[in-house]
C-alpha cells in the first residue's frame, strides 16, 4: 500500500495532527446521531404509544431495555448537550473521541468542528455507509468505485463543500447474513482504505462467525488488517479460540459497549450482553494471551438514554468508573495506557 501524505497523522475534524497528539482516546462513540433507521414499534399494542413518547422518568426503565423502540431515544442533534456531555468526558482526563456517525446517521460535519473548538477536545469523523437499513435506495445501481470514490473525496476535500475531512472509513456496517448492499460497502471501503492509507471500522453482523468471515473478506479483498478495527466483540464473541483466532489475523478487536449493564440485548435477544467487569475479564485474557496492542475500548453512545442529561453514564464512564475496576482486577498503568493511548494512535494514524 502506498504511503498517504499524512503518514503519522491521524485527521481530526479541525485538520491533521500528529498521532502523538491524539492522547487518551475513546474510539467508537456518537456524539450527534439519528439512528432512526434501527427503530421497531413494539410488537405489544399496549406498548404502542411508548414508542412515540418523550423520555421521562416513568418510560425510562422501559426504554432502556427495549431502547430501538423509541423514537425520542434514537434521536439526538443538539449541539448545546452535545458540548456539555463531551466537556464531560474532557474534564475527567479524555483528549480525542472518534465519532463514527457516517452516510445515513445524521452525520453533521460543521456541528462537530463547532463542538472540536468549544470543548477543546480532538474528533475524528468517519465516513461509508451504516447497515442495510441505512443505505439509500439506489444502493443496487451504485458502482462500488464510485462509492470508494466518494469516500476517498470526504477524507482528501472534505465533506461536501465544508472542507471538514474524515479521518476514519467507517463505522462500515454489516448484518448476518449480509446483504449484497453492505457486501458492495465493504469493498468500496477496502478500495478507499488502499487509495488514502486512513483506518477502517467494521461493524460485524451480529453472529459470531461474522467477524472471522469479515476478516476472511477484507484479506481476500487486500485490506490493511494491521490498520483495521472489528467492533463490537463485546456482543458477538464469547469463546477465547474465536478471538485469538481472529486476532491473529492483525487486526484491532475494540470492546466498545462499557456501560451496557443489561444482559437483555434488544437487537439480539438470545445473546446474554456481559456486563462492565465481564468485558474487562475478557480483556484481561486476551493480555495475557499476548494480544495488548490489538485492543481497543468505547462505549458506542448512540441513544439518549446513554448520555448523563438523561440518567446514563456517558463519554466519561470509561475514565471515571472502568478504569479503577481495571486496576482493581489487576490490569497495570501500563497496560491501561496501552487501551487508551498507545494503541489508538496506532489505529488512527495514516499509513
Amino acid at each position: 500500500m502506498a504511503k498517504s501524505k499524512l503518514a503519522g497523522m491521524a485527521q481530526t475534524v479541525l485538520g491533521p495532527i500528529p498521532a502523538d497528539e491524539l492522547g487518551v482516546t475513546i474510539t467508537h462513540e456518537h456524539l450527534l446521531i439519528d439512528f432512526t433507521c434501527v427503530f421497531e414499534e413494539p410488537a405489544d399494542p399496549a406498548e404502542k404509544e411508548l414508542a412515540y413518547q418523550p423520555i421521562s422518568l416513568e418510560n425510562l426503565g422501559w426504554i432502556r431495555r427495549y431502547y430501538t423502540s423509541n423514537l425520542d431515544n434514537l434521536k439526538y442533534t443538539d449541539e448545546e448537550v452535545a458540548v456539555a456531555e463531551a466537556k464531560l468526558y474532557k474534564q475527567a482526563g479524555g483528549n480525542t473521541i472518534v465519532d463514527v456517525s457516517n452516510w445515513g446517521l445524521g452525520r453533521n460535519p460543521e456541528a462537530l468542528a463547532r463542538i472540536a473548538q468549544s470543548t477543546g477536545l480532538n474528533i475524528i469523523m468517519g465516513t461509508g455507509y451504516y447497515v442495510w437499513q441505512s443505505l439509500p435506495s439506489d444502493m443496487d445501481s451504485q458502482r462500488e468505485e464510485d462509492i470508494a470514490q466518494a469516500i476517498v473525496r470526504d477524507i482528501t476535500e472534505g465533506v461536501g463543500n465544508t472542507g471538514i475531512r474524515s479521518g476514519i472509513i467507517g463505522e462500515i456496517g454489516c448484518s448476518w447474513p449480509w446483504t449484497e448492499g453492505e457486501r458492495k460497502s465493504v469493498r468500496a471501503a477496502v478500495m478507499a482504505q488502499q487509495m488514502t492509507g486512513a483506518p477502517l471500522m467494521i461493524h460485524p453482523g451480529r453472529h459470531p462467525q461474522a467477524p472471522q468471515e469479515i476478516v476472511e473478506t477484507l484479506k481476500g479483498l487486500g485490506a490493511d488488517l494491521s490498520h483495521t478495527v472489528i467492533a463490537h466483540i463485546d456482543r458477538t464473541i464469547f469463546d477465547f479460540d474465536s478471538l485469538a483466532r481472529l486476532a491473529d489475523s492483525g487486526c484491532y478487536l475494540e470492546y466498545d459497549m462499557f456501560g451496557e449493564e443489561t444482559s437483555y440485548y434488544p437487537f439480539s435477544p438470545s445473546v446474554d450482553m456481559p456486563n462492565d467487569a465481564l468485558r474487562i475479564d475478557y480483556i484481561r485474557q486476551l493480555i495475557e494471551a499476548g494480544y495488548l496492542s490489538q485492543i481497543v475500548v468505547s462505549q458506542d453512545i448512540c441513544t439518549k438514554i446513554h448520555l448523563v442529561r438523561y440518567g446514563g453514564d456517558g463519554f466519561a464512564h470509561i475514565l471515571k468508573h472502568i478504569v479503577p475496576t481495571m486496576r482493581r482486577k489487576g490490569l497495570t498503568e501500563e497496560q491501561i495506557r496501552a487501551l487508551l493511548v498507545d494503541n489508538p494512535k496506532r489505529l488512527l494514524q495514516f499509513v
